[in-house]
């Protein structure tokens, strides 16, 4: 049985009505899409935990899908994807600034913000739950057009990763 309904609960539901029906994912940019998946799946994890049980059912499938996107990650062309983010910083901040504001603080080495145990963490000094407020703005991020357009082959952020991965993935 689920807990009594908390505010995260309420930032849950507000997540799971964000939809792709207006996208064609399959014409996304593999690895780009790969990586919002990702971010929207770590932002599952973690608010689960929170509106329910770390334990719940609901928590240990995310986990065990998260566990199998790890080892994705480090495959064939996703493994560019961190040192991409890094590139993007140091060579275009604007386009930067463009992407999901959690890419911007998980792969930037300057920040501090991390996926600890598949939970967003901002502060690991802080035992501090994040608020509710962060996850909707985080979802309206991720699911904004300007972000999900550019993930295509021909958007900004689909353009710069190939030339990225034309630089990059032969080293």
């Amino acid at each position: 049985m689920l807990p009594q309904r908390n505010e995260y609960s309420n930032e849950a539901e507000y997540l799971y009505h964000k939809s792709l029906i207006l996208e064609n994912p399959s014409e996304m940019d593999p690895v780009l899409y790969f990586y919002l998946i990702d971010a929207v799946a770590h932002l599952d994890y973690t608010l689960s935990s929170l509106a329910y049980n770390p334990d719940s059912i609901r928590c240990v499938m995310t986990a065990e899908y998260l566990r199998r996107r790890v080892d994705l990650a480090k495959e064939g062309d996703n493994a560019l994807f961190p040192g991409f983010m890094v590139w993007l910083r140091d060579t275009n901040q604007e386009m930067f600034e463009n992407t999901p504001m959690l890419w911007q603080l998980i792969y930037d080495p300057d920040e501090c913000t991390r996926y600890v145990g598949f939970r967003i963490v901002l502060d690991p000094a802080s035992r501090t739950p994040l608020p509710p407020q962060f996850f909707r703005d985080m979802a309206d991020d991720i699911f904004s057009q300007q972000v999900l357009r550019s993930m295509y082959p021909a958007g900004a952020l689909g353009k710069l990763f190939a030339e990225y991965k034309a630089k990059h993935a032969a080293r």
